[in-house]
């Protein structure tokens, strides 16, 4: 064996030894594996965990499961996280607010998301939809004319949200400050009763999210008033957004986002992280998102940490200036 070729396998054999360490990092752990999701089967976060999970399935974990455990807002699925061994097993998929927005607004919650998770990443972005229905006059299309139409028939002014104290309440309440027009939310028990009342007339108007009224504003059934994106929706490209209507601070977004309990192992939180950026890049799933108006979107574990406490410190002036508390 002549010289060079020696230093060829001692360097093949470097290479190796450099990223044995990865491999064994990155293998499959031996288990299966839970999604647990805050909220019911068939809703938004379905278009997200399912085709996932397929993706992560005898990749990350055995196999892969999505199992909801409702109520509370997404407080069960949370706490039930929070208890779990960090062995990487047991994944939260929850909206940004009960992470975000309820420490400011609950006075007491069985959970710390700064101290009590292991952040993974966000896995996709949302808007929301000032809507417009029947009960609403068919010459109202802006919040300009929504607005003058309220002032004139407070006893009207009455706008839907899927759940009492969520971004989407928060929403409203915003545009009631900043336009000094008096609107009372009118709280519902999910977004699918909501859309019945709004698409009936029993509730003018409502804030809801973007991919669950896009079809019908498309199909004009709807009408999109205004949409809480910092810029217009590529899924509904002719609403303008409130800060082009004269409210600079009404940008309200949520994500979607991916946790593990506190204390599982690093090397099993960025495992998770890269298969999920991996499954946010396929074509067909970017695709499948576009049609529910969902954006796909990742971070480093460590970007999306610093992400959830900047929004959670971006509620609480916000909370503060409502003076809302939430009920439980």
């Amino acid at each position: 064996m002549d010289r060079r070729h020696f230093l060829h396998l001692l360097q093949t054999g470097g290479a190796l030894a450099a990223l044995a360490p990865v491999s064994r990092a990155f293998a499959q752990l031996n288990g299966n594996a839970s999604i647990i999701s805050g909220f019911p089967a068939g809703g938004m976060g379905d278009n997200v965990a399912r085709p996932l999970a397929e993706k992560l399935r005898g990749r990350y974990a055995t196999t892969v499961l999505v199992d909801a455990k409702t109520g509370a807002g997404g407080r069960i699925a949370v706490e039930y996280v929070k208890r779990a061994a960090p062995d990487g097993l047991t994944i939260l998929q929850i909206p940004s607010s009960p992470m975000t927005l309820y420490p400011n607004t609950y006075r007491k919650l069985n959970y710390d998301p700064l101290t009590d998770f292991a952040p993974v990443t966000s896995t996709v972005n949302y808007a929301f939809v000032l809507t417009a229905g029947p009960g609403l006059p068919a010459e109202m299309k802006t919040v300009g004319d929504y607005l003058k139409w309220a002032k004139s028939n407070p006893g009207q002014a009455n706008y839907g949200v899927p759940a009492a104290g969520s971004a989407l309440h928060f929403v409203g309440m915003m545009l009631q400050k900043a336009s000094g027009t008096q609107l009372t939310a009118v709280a519902y028990r999910g977004g699918a009763p909501l859309l019945n009342d709004v698409l009936g007339g029993q509730v003018p108007v409502s804030v809801s999210v973007l991919g669950e009224v896009m079809p019908y504003i498309r199909a004009g059934k709807l009408r999109g008033l205004a949409v809480s994106s910092p810029q217009r929706s590529p899924f509904l490209p002719d609403v303008p957004t409130f800060v082009e209507q004269g409210f600079a601070d009404l940008v309200v977004q949520e994500w979607l986002g991916w946790f593990l309990p506190a204390r599982t192992p690093a090397d099993t939180v960025q495992r998770l992280n890269a298969l999920v950026r991996e499954g946010l890049q396929s074509p067909e799933f970017v695709e499948s998102l576009a049609k529910v108006g969902l954006q796909p979107v990742h971070q480093s574990p460590e970007e999306f940490a610093r992400i959830v406490r900047a929004d959670q410190q971006r509620w609480a002036p916000t909370v503060k200036a409502a003076n809302f508390t939430a009920e439980d």
